[in-house]
């Protein structure tokens, strides 16, 4: 037969915490404060030929010992401050606000994506006018569209460096609108038309390029974009 292990000294100590807060379910009995040393369970009977006082006075001396260990709020025992810290613990965040049967649904916020900044006109206000109407030809192409980033960024460099060698100010990069993915979390539209902007702005590119703009619908729309090249 297997040997009771006797309770520890910190196992007794939290026993008499956690005793204080039981209450007998018909009035009739009590419950120790403390635990037996060779017997673990024996402390969850009634104590038996000991009066109420004796068991108040114990049961005031634990409630006092875990007080001065611990800072409780006024008027409340121990018993009460873990039952509620075990509530609210427990107790699920609502993600839906308060409403009553009958009520009309309010629809959460929209996800959006956030709206890139316009940048400031560098290039002749007329030109620009013209730009935006979609009433200037590019005078060359490139077609990014289906490559990786990393097959795109030497391509766009080495065609626009190409094109400001030979005069030209007007191109027309294509990148493809890509696909709008807006949940859970809001990420850019396509890998290309979110990066050439950047490249555009960076060296060796920011040097040569003196305006970017959306290009017009039957240029592409959202799918390309007009860069406007510095004179040589």
């Amino acid at each position: 037969m297997a040997r009771r292990r006797s309770l520890t000294e910190e196992e007794q100590a939290l026993w008499k915490a956690v005793a204080k807060t039981l209450r007998p379910m018909h009035g009739t009995g009590s419950f120790p404060a403390e635990a037996g040393a060779g017997d673990a369970t024996g402390a969850l009977r009634p104590a038996a030929g000991r009066s109420r006082r004796a068991l108040r006075a114990k049961a005031v001396g634990a409630a006092e010992a875990l007080t001065s260990a611990v800072a409780l709020p006024e008027n409340e025992s121990p018993g009460e401050v873990f039952r509620k810290a075990l509530e609210q613990a427990a107790a699920p965040a609502s993600l839906l606000r308060p409403f009553r049967l009958g009520e009309r649904a309010v629809a959460p916020p929209k996800t959006t994506l956030p709206t890139p900044v316009a940048e400031p006109v560098r290039m002749d206000p007329r030109s620009w006018q013209k730009l935006l109407r979609g009433k200037m030809a590019p005078e060359a192409r490139i077609d990014l569209h289906g490559m990786t980033l990393s097959e795109a960024h030497p391509e766009l460099i080495s065609f626009l460096l190409s094109a400001q060698t030979r005069g030209l100010r007007l191109v027309l990069v294509i990148t493809g609108k890509g696909k709008a993915v807006t949940e859970p979390v809001p990420r850019p539209v396509g890998a290309l038309r979110h990066q050439v902007p950047h490249w555009l702005r960076l060296p060796p590119l920011g040097m040569i390029v003196q305006q970017v703009s959306e290009a017009h619908l039957k240029h592409g729309g959202a799918g390309a974009f007009y860069v406007w090249l510095r004179r040589r």
